[in-house]
């Protein structure tokens, strides 16, 4: 009987930890939430994308609300052109192939970590129940993620200039790609990868071009700048569905709405940066996991923008984080990583509470409270650690 028991929870084991086997829920995962949406008429986000081709063809402003959506589009020209091949589909067809993409790349980034292949599926599981969150409002920060672990590990593995494009296409979508260059001073030639971003910079500039013209697409970054200008100045309300971060969690449990983000930019900076004054640390592959971890982090809970589905960029670095320790997990990091799953991931979902969703959970911002507390921690650890003793993710 107990061996019968241990050979099927072997094969479970093995059945979960096969990479076909993620790369086929995530593929299911895509096509169910694009059909149920699109059945339901619910793809606003999707239209906004699909029109930003057809308003570029047309010389038509990229940042003003249109009757199709009534919403304005707030990612860069370069758009226009990532959703070309789709916005020429019907919208059934182009939905499911939109999030099919998106979580292509987001496994395509997970995938290549440089870490153990059982970490890295473990990593997609994890990340899986965020990444239907953001699924089911198309959101193009499934690929982001992708594109932002691809720059970490294309720089481990020398590849200069895919680490620069993939930089850089994030960037030029929306701004969040550039934190990629945080792992500057973990590139063996630096000089190639200057050149690189130079050459990517010039390419993702150039390319929405063919589709308008080089007079649009300089006026529409201008209008970028001032709807994100905008933007950023309407997340500060108390009751706007973003503003899931640091600043948020401040304003709305003090209910005070003109706290500046300001002090709050200052110290995150101040101790995102303060591991780099480690040095000697830096050939250790744990060391440059955890800072890929804090980026990751970082980039999601300091950013007045961030809502609910913005979180599969951090919850990548969480799960990053939970897999990339010195020895098995202790009590402490096993209480966060609870704590961030059940309150981060579950909470937007039907498994967690509707009463404490509805009356705390979204007031408050308290999905980024996890993540935070996970970050400091992450800081902590960069600060003390001798990283030459991790050994668990050598690839």
């Amino acid at each position: 009987m107990l061996n019968n028991t241990a050979h099927k929870l072997t094969k479970l084991k093995g059945f979960f930890l096969n990479k076909k086997t993620l790369i086929i829920t995530y593929i299911l995962l895509a096509v169910i939430t694009a059909l149920k949406q699109y059945a339901k008429g619910s793809f606003n986000n999707y239209l906004i994308f699909k029109h930003t081709y057809w308003h570029s063809v047309n010389f038509q402003n990229l940042y003003i609300s249109y009757p199709e959506y009534m919403d304005t589009n707030h990612y860069g020209p370069i758009f226009s052109i990532i959703i070309t091949p789709f916005a020429l589909l019907p919208d059934g067809a182009g939905t499911i192939l939109w999030n099919i993409a998106n979580v292509s790349i987001l496994l395509w980034g997970i995938l290549s970590l440089p870490m153990k292949l059982n970490n890295r599926i473990i990593i997609g599981w994890i990340c899986a129940h965020e990444a239907l969150t953001a699924l089911f409002s198309f959101q193009f920060n499934i690929a982001l993620t992708g594109l932002l672990l691809l720059s970490f590990s294309y720089i481990y593995k020398q590849k200069e200039f895919r680490s620069a494009l993939a930089i850089m296409i994030g960037t030029f979508v929306k701004l969040y790609g550039i934190v990629g260059l945080s792992f500057f001073f973990f590139i063996k030639n630096k000089g190639r990868f200057i050149l690189s971003l130079i050459i990517s910079f010039l390419i993702c500039l150039a390319l929405p071009m063919l589709i308008s013209s080089p007079e649009f697409v300089f006026q529409s970054y201008q209008d970028w700048y001032h709807s994100l200008v905008e933007k950023n100045s309407l997340n500060a309300s108390l009751n706007s569905a973003q503003d899931i971060s640091v600043m948020g969690l401040a304003r709305r449990l003090t209910q005070n709405p003109a706290i500046s983000n300001l002090p709050f930019l200052i110290a995150g900076l101040s101790l995102f940066a303060l591991p780099y004054l480690r040095i000697k640390q830096y050939k250790h592959l744990s060391f440059q996991l955890m800072l890929l971890a804090s980026t990751l982090i970082f980039t999601v809970i300091f950013s007045s923008g961030s809502e609910s589905p913005t979180y599969i960029i951090a919850f990548s670095g969480v799960a990053i984080w939970f897999l990339n320790q010195e020895n098995k997990p202790n009590k402490l990091t096993i209480s966060l990583f609870i704590f961030a799953l059940v309150l981060t991931s579950l909470s937007p979902s039907d498994l967690f509470p509707n009463f404490i969703r509805k009356n705390y959970v979204q007031p408050y911002s308290l999905k980024a409270l996890p993540c935070i507390l996970i970050w400091l921690h992450i800081v902590y650890l960069m600060l003390v650690k001798d990283f030459s003793k991790f050994k668990l993710n050598q690839p």
